[in-house]
């Protein structure tokens, strides 16, 4: 458990790779450094070098996080000697944090059972030996829910209790644990029927009510309830993904440092920590959360009135200046007043056109508060609208794709390039689309950073990187020429596209060191 509370929990799996050794042949045999040398064998990249602010992950199956589920059963079944359905439901109710079961349980065995729904250790449910059947003494039953009568021997197989005594029939049984499984998604949490009571329905009861495939669902919330609770797992939000990715590296405390971005095996980039479905960098998620709602609510829209309306003094209509005339007649209540000074215009004698009067108090603050609030809206349309612009530029990938790979067919033909040959222009169309990314959400840092030295620097690195790719975008939007215009072409776009990247690289490492440091500043 971590200090500031959260839980957390480790699964450990062995390595398929233990024990391998890279420098062995086939047969065991050690292959020295100068067999292992081929001048005339292609070169081998590096795997690119860890950074401090990145973090370590793993990308799971859900066979994988059923294997987890089932070695933790196991463990906890083994320690508390409880059937695996109790162990299971105790580890739901704690949130998978078996420390934190073990010391519950045994400080209190009852309490610990009884909080998490299951019969205390003196019920026979809660033992490792076969149940005695509940209805060995069956007699007349009248189901509270639908009031349909059972005789002795119906009540034996057309009923069901729970360890808790609370009997009802198995068609209202069927009827409330489908429609909390198919309609409220619910799994782990399953209630009695009766009020008031919170003995949970376990697995077995569920599967023997359910048809197969509401079991499956059943089992497949199970799995789902299991990676939510983890804090070391998360759902790739991706369509049609089904991997989970587990990393310990990224708790919440730790978000105001890190920004855990991880690439899911289905090739898509997501961050860990808010599980945002791209890549955010370099902004850390707490501001990405409040970028998006400041975009998305009328937050904007009450700064435009406020910097190009006013109230009326008298029945306080918002009003719109439609004209240069300084007076005002409101539409609804016919009041006429002075659009500069709010006062009633009766008082303005013949000045039409102009207002001398200044009030020291009200007329100031009137005016600083219009000018402080188009002044908070400019600046927000700055930042914003190079926002929306990389990032309308970035969803246009797929027709700046189409007409990149149209030039290297073009290449092909006109110059006698190979398909290898013309892979630069493809390479630099990722580099700039990879750019245009993290261009726009610097500038959504940039709007919340506080003016500083270190602001500067940040705001430089953000201006060189977006020359850069512009002047890269512009050299692939170039048409193709006869073959020394496409040698050249070629030379310009792998030495340019050499240069975003080395800027991008300036920009993304410093700006994400900065926050190890606490080199950076925010206004809320």
């Amino acid at each position: 458990m971590s200090s500031d509370g959260e839980e957390e929990f480790e699964f450990e799996f062995e390595d398929d790779d233990e024990g391998f050794d890279p420098e062995a042949d086939s047969a065991g045999e050690s292959i020295s450094d100068a067999e292992a040398f081929d001048i005339m064998s292609p070169t081998l990249e590096e795997p690119p070098e860890k950074k401090p602010y990145d973090v370590n992950y793993r990308v799971r199956t859900m066979q994988e996080i059923m294997d987890m589920q089932t070695k933790e059963v196991k463990k906890v079944q083994s320690l508390l000697e409880v059937p695996a359905d109790t162990a299971a439901t105790l580890l739901r109710y704690y949130a998978w944090n078996s420390e934190k079961l073990q010391e519950q349980f045994w400080n209190d065995p009852t309490a610990a059972l009884v909080s998490a729904g299951l019969s205390p250790p003196s019920s026979p449910s809660t033992s490792t030996q076969p149940l005695p059947s509940p209805l060995a003494s069956p007699r007349p039953f009248e189901c509270p829910i639908c009031c349909m009568d059972y005789t002795k021997e119906q009540t034996a197989t057309q009923t069901l209790a729970l360890g808790c005594g609370h009997r009802f029939c198995r068609g209202c049984w069927t009827e409330y644990v489908v429609g909390k499984i198919t309609t409220e998604g619910e799994s782990g949490r399953i209630q009695c029927m009766e009020s008031g009571c919170s003995r949970i329905v376990r697995a077995e009861p569920i599967d023997e009510l359910v048809t197969s495939d509401v079991s499956k669902k059943y089992h497949n919330l199970l799995n789902q309830a299991f990676v939510s609770d983890a804090p070391s797992l998360r759902w790739c939000p991706h369509p049609g993904c089904e991997h989970i990715i587990e990393c310990s590296q990224a708790p919440q405390k730790m978000l105001n440092q890190l920004v855990p971005t991880v690439t899911c095996r289905c090739g898509n980039d997501l961050c860990f920590g808010c599980g945002y479905p791209a890549s955010h960098r370099p902004v850390i998620c707490r501001i990405v959360k409040l970028w998006e709602k400041k975009c998305a609510d009328d937050s904007e829209t009450a700064n435009w009135l406020q910097a190009n309306t006013k109230e009326c003094t008298k029945c306080q209509s918002t009003i719109e200046k439609n004209g240069g005339c300084n007076h005002m007649t409101c539409k609804k209540c016919k009041w006429e007043f002075c659009w500069v000074c709010m006062g009633p215009w009766s008082e303005h004698g013949t000045a039409w056109y102009q207002c001398n009067r200044f009030d020291e108090k009200s007329g100031s603050d009137n005016r600083d508060h219009q000018a402080k609030s188009r002044q908070s809206l400019e600046r927000y349309l700055h930042y914003f609208n190079r926002w929306a612009n990389h990032e309308h530029s970035a969803k246009l990938d797929a027709d700046f794709y189409k007409s990149t790979q149209k030039k290297m067919e073009q290449m092909q033909s006109s110059a006698n390039m190979s398909w290898i040959e013309v892979q630069f222009a493809k390479q630099a169309v990722d580099t700039v689309i990879a750019a245009r990314i993290t261009l726009k959400w610097s500038y959504c840092m940039a709007f919340y950073l506080k003016r500083n030295n270190m602001t500067e620097l940040f705001e430089d690195n953000q201006r060189d990187l977006e020359r850069a790719v512009e002047t890269l975008g512009y050299s692939l939007e170039q048409n193709i020429g006869d073959v020394g215009a496409i040698a050249k072409l070629r030379q310009e776009v792998t030495n340019q596209s050499a240069y975003v990247q080395k800027r991008h690289d300036i920009l993304m490492d410093d700006t994400l060191r900065g926050y190890l440091e606490h080199r950076w500043e925010f206004t809320v």
